[in-house]
């Protein structure tokens, strides 16, 4: 079994930067200290290659990217400033999408210590993402041969945006995005299904709305899955509106790795947004994901 990060984890940031940089590190720590995974389970990530990336994104607008060229108004629609380790960080994460995927076909789950880059669209990254790297790992695949159906399901608070964009008129992909209803972005591209959650929503009706919604996944008869585990519904995130405990995300996540094994369908994972206050609770609830994914698969 194998599981993939960056080898370069943190991004080096502005000191007054609002995005928690550190916080992939302390997953790392988290996970090993705790042995949810073996030191010899992490593997570095690989960049993606231009081809893979270009399967997505438009090349005028990768071009920009890596060369430090984009306007500075479209630089500050992603949220980070330009440099050359943020292209290499979005390569690595992009990659490790895609060796993730293909390990999840060989043991049944994987995922990377990253990801869930969904706000990425075409032609112009947003909310911290520059390229989407479900997307990427998906097309690879397809392009492969290796599936021929793919699907996202995406729990991060904020709609799947570039997700949807990407595969708008791509009938072998089904993107779900269960979020919440008035949370960024504030314009929404519509995906397969969208199910929109009112602020404050709870454990209760959270939980309700995904055993509702979650049949129609299965019903495309995907080959492999995408999920976008994102913490971010958490009560405690600055960026949710939502009032999910870790109880209630550790349901979450039950819910779907538990369906998803059952069917014998392979699932990669993302983590996705995490802004909790302090930003411990995020962590806390990503290794929770792979505690649940843990004792579901026994790696």
């Amino acid at each position: 079994m194998r599981f993939y990060a960056p080898h370069r984890s943190s991004l080096t940031l502005p000191s007054e930067h609002r995005f928690p940089k550190g916080k992939y590190d302390m997953l790392r720590r988290l996970l090993l200290k705790d042995n949810n995974l073996q030191a010899s389970q992490l593997v570095d990530s690989l960049p993606a290659s231009d081809e893979d990336i270009l399967r997505a994104h438009a090349a005028g607008f990768v071009a920009q990217f890596e060369n430090g060229e984009l306007e500075e108004k479209a630089m500050k629609r992603i949220g980070f400033p330009w440099s050359p380790e943020l292209v290499t960080r979005v390569r690595a994460t992009a990659g490790g999408a895609i060796a993730a995927a293909e390990t999840a076909q060989e043991y049944g789950i994987s995922g990377q210590l990253a990801g869930g880059t969904h706000h990425a669209h075409p032609t112009f990254g947003s909310g911290y993402c520059v390229y989407n790297d479900q997307a990427i790992s998906a097309l690879h695949l397809l392009s492969a041969g290796k599936v021929e159906r793919v699907a996202i399901i995406d729990l991060d608070v904020h709609q799947g945006d570039g997700s949807a964009a990407i595969f708008a008129a791509n009938p072998s992909v089904f993107v779900f995005s269960m979020h919440g209803d008035k949370n960024f972005p504030f314009r929404k591209f519509p995906a397969d299904l969208d199910v929109a959650l009112p602020d404050g929503t709870g454990d209760v009706d959270y939980l309700r709305a995904l055993a509702e919604h979650l049949p129609a996944v299965f019903e495309f008869r995907p080959d492999l899955i995408l999920y976008q585990a994102g913490v971010d519904p958490l009560a405690e995130d600055r960026l949710g509106r939502l009032e999910l405990t870790h109880n209630g995300l550790i349901q979450r996540d039950q819910a779907v790795l538990h369906a998803c094994k059952g069917r014998g369908i392979p699932v990669s994972m993302a983590i996705g947004g995490g802004y909790a206050d302090p930003i411990e609770a995020s962590v806390k609830a990503y290794a929770n994901t792979y505690r649940v994914a843990k004792r579901l698969h026994r790696f």
